[in-house]
């Protein structure tokens, strides 16, 4: 009987906000005071999950396969680099599980637009819903998330080797 390998990986990033910058999480534009400071569009969610793929499957980080000093990376969209990586833990042998990912920011508020950035996630992932776990949270104004001088998310995954 062949031997089931699953693997889980974690991620973390986060980014400056901004007056006059954009917030994108999730690939969906939030209608928000302040954005991200970023090489890229700054989607901090997608990141961090990105990250947690990459660690799963044992390929390194975001920075090294899509680092913010190529300019191939310059404000490009997260989502072509969350169908990149996707495309990378396949060619590794491995297939997605389920991912659960935290986003720490005091303001906006974002349980509204919670089912919507799962969606979006789902198509670009081409995963179910279901396996997308999206939860939001405070730090009841602590840090630097608290004083909304950053955004940050934590990710876990599931892969299984096939």
């Amino acid at each position: 009987m062949p031997k089931v390998k699953i693997k889980v990986g974690f991620g973390y990033d986060v980014h400056k906000l901004k007056k006059g910058e954009n917030l994108i999480l999730g690939g969906v534009n939030i209608d928000s005071d302040l954005g991200t400071v970023a090489h890229s569009d700054g989607d901090v969610l997608i990141h961090s999950i990105c990250d947690a793929l990459l660690g799963a499957a044992n390929l390194r980080d975001i920075g090294y396969h899509f680092p913010d000093n190529s300019n191939d990376y310059k404000n490009i969209d997260s989502r072509i680099l969350l169908d990149k990586t996707m495309l990378l833990i396949k060619e590794a042998g491995y297939v997605f599980g389920n991912l659960d990912s935290t986003i720490c920011l005091e303001e906006p508020k974002l349980k509204d637009i919670i089912p919507e950035i799962k969606q979006e996630l789902a198509n670009v992932m081409n995963v179910d819903i279901e396996d997308v776990s999206i939860k939001a949270t405070t730090t009841e104004k602590l840090g630097f998330v608290g004083s909304s001088e950053g955004i940050s998310v934590y990710t876990t995954v599931l892969v299984e080797k096939i």
